[in-house]
């Protein structure tokens, strides 16, 4: 969809649903989350012959298996397009499983197993008979699985074809009114992009609830269901030694980055219409800083948590147009080295204009205008064909008065604490030491903590948790409605702003650099530099 330069409407204007289902408790609650009884069901999944399926979704169905995760009574099945037998669909995703799973070498017992639970339909996303058959073949399994009727639908298309498949969904009768039908359920599982700007993403919204129950929709940002993201919930609500100095007297500033050394890959098309800011900041990145800022809930409920993430994404102080340079920025990769090779520019790389003006990177500096966080700035970078691949949270403390230290060679630092979000998971702090010696010097010095080092294991991937969560029942780790509306409300401004000027300076950034020289001027301005990663 075209980006609209008319004045955005109201969010308020859109009402979600209450939720009508069963209430489920979020797993942060109970010790025994993992030993929580899922009701048994079918997952559908729309677009089964894409990579999505076969790299992420299809190796987290086995790990779940595998863990016990999965309901004793369960089927899934591929809807797409293509011609095949269930045979040839089972024997694409043991081949893929064997590939991509967290967990090798494959288990040959627990696949024939698995096997077995495997289902392949095809038909075109707009054919009514498609679904009458779907309708059809769901109601055998249930007989054949014991299923109960219960459904998962996961949209993994490309998002022109969300409400054609949900509309479909519900004229078939599969996704159930939510105050007539209460022994069985279903619920939806939407890919992002959720919207192309605030007007399509209002549109899609009042189309959805037009058939489903916000309680049965889940937006998967699959950033949500990283062990570490879902850790700063406890980090900072379970150890009053940080959450007591998480406010503007002791944070100077805070830096939220998302990086990425590969270049945009195959999705030259996709990215073309996307963009990084679309693609990592609208989503992910908005929900790190919205986890980050948030205030303490009144409860761990989904909507508890939900609620105090919005007055976040509320709180953002719009952007001052005129001074619309000092705070945002936008690049290109151009050709470079990355780990030593050579890498080609974004407008060399397969199905992109030669001409595009399409940002990969971008970099912003926000405030969050609360009685916490007041005057506290926040600054965001993310960027494909950087150095190296990192995801990280940085909170830096202000410094200590230099009344004590003013004579010595090697003044004190800012404290820095930094939560690793991938790879390398874990938190560190850097704090200032005395050298042993008689000439006292000072020496910044890192405690840190390794999730895998620690805990001796591999952490779940995150599809396996959200989509273990849908099958619950608990939206915690999925984006509402208005979560999704109010970042797109802040967002669309610098795209509506990008649209009308061209970048006249693309691309701006080498690739193996961490991106155009106006990034690192943004916070030079401020007397501040990004941290090196």
């Amino acid at each position: 969809m075209r980006e609209s330069p008319h004045p955005l409407p109201d969010i308020t204007t859109i009402t979600l649903d209450e939720n009508k289902g069963a209430v489920f408790q979020s797993p942060l609650q109970e010790e025994g989350a993992d030993n929580k009884v899922v009701d048994p069901c079918v997952v559908v999944i729309f677009g089964a012959t894409g990579d999505l399926t076969s790299r992420k979704l299809f190796p987290a169905l086995y790990n779940l298996a595998r863990d016990g995760q999965l309901p004793s009574h369960f089927a899934c099945v591929g809807f797409a397009r293509r011609e095949k037998t269930h045979e040839q669909f089972r024997g694409e995703m043991q081949k893929a499983v064997g590939e991509f799973s967290r967990v090798k070498p494959l288990d040959e017992n627990l696949w024939s197993s698995f096997n077995n639970q495997i289902y392949y339909h095809s038909s075109n996303f707009d054919d009514d008979k498609g679904y009458d058959d779907l309708r059809t073949f769901l109601e055998q399994l249930d007989k054949e699985h014991g299923t109960k009727g219960n459904r998962v639908f996961y949209l993994s298309t490309q998002p022109r074809y969300f409400p054609l498949i949900i509309e479909h969904l519900g004229k078939r009768g599969l996704i159930y009114d939510t105050g007539k039908v209460k022994d069985k359920w279903s619920r939806v599982i939407i890919e992002k992009p959720f919207g192309h700007d605030y007007s399509s993403a209002i549109e899609l919204q009042q189309f959805v609830l037009n058939h489903l129950a916000e309680s049965q929709i889940y937006r998967i940002d699959h950033y949500l269901g990283k062990e570490t993201v879902q850790n700063l919930l406890v980090f900072r609500f379970g150890n009053s030694i940080f959450e007591s100095i998480w406010n503007n007297h002791y944070i100077d500033h805070v830096q939220i980055t998302v990086g990425e050394e590969i270049g945009i890959g195959t999705r030259g098309a996709f990215f073309e219409e996307a963009g990084i800011l679309r693609d990592i900041v609208q989503n992910h990145m908005m929900q790190l800083l919205s986890l980050t800022a948030m205030e303490p809930p009144s409860s761990l409920s989904a909507d508890a948590i939900r609620d105090e993430k919005v007055k976040v994404l509320k709180a953002l102080r719009p952007l001052d147009m005129e001074r619309f340079s000092e705070q945002v920025v936008r690049g290109q990769y151009g050709p470079g080295y990355v780990d030593g090779e050579d890498a080609i520019g974004y407008r060399q790389e397969n199905n992109v204009d030669p001409h595009s003006s399409i940002e990969t990177f971008t970099a912003l500096k926000l405030y969050i205008d609360n009685w916490r966080w007041s005057g506290v700035p926040f600054y965001l970078r993310a960027g494909k064909r950087l150095p190296k691949r990192a995801t990280e949270i940085a909170i830096t403390f202000k410094g200590v008065p230099g009344v004590l230290f003013s004579q010595n060679e090697k003044k004190t630092e800012h404290n820095v604490l930094v939560i690793r979000i991938q790879p390398d998971e874990g938190i560190s702090l850097r704090m200032n030491c005395k050298v042993p010696g008689p000439s006292s010097p000072i020496q910044p010095v890192k405690m840190d903590f390794r999730y895998s080092s620690y805990f001796g294991l591999t952490p779940p991937e995150a599809y396996e948790r959200l989509i273990y969560d849908c099958m619950l029942g608990d939206g915690t780790l999925f984006a509402r409605g208005d979560e999704v509306l109010t970042s797109w409300k802040w967002i669309t401004p610098v795209l509506d702003r990008w649209h009308e000027s061209a970048p006249s300076d693309f691309p701006n950034y080498p690739s193996g650099t961490w991106g155009p020289q106006a990034a690192d001027e943004m916070l030079a301005r401020d007397g501040r530099e990004w941290r090196l990663i």
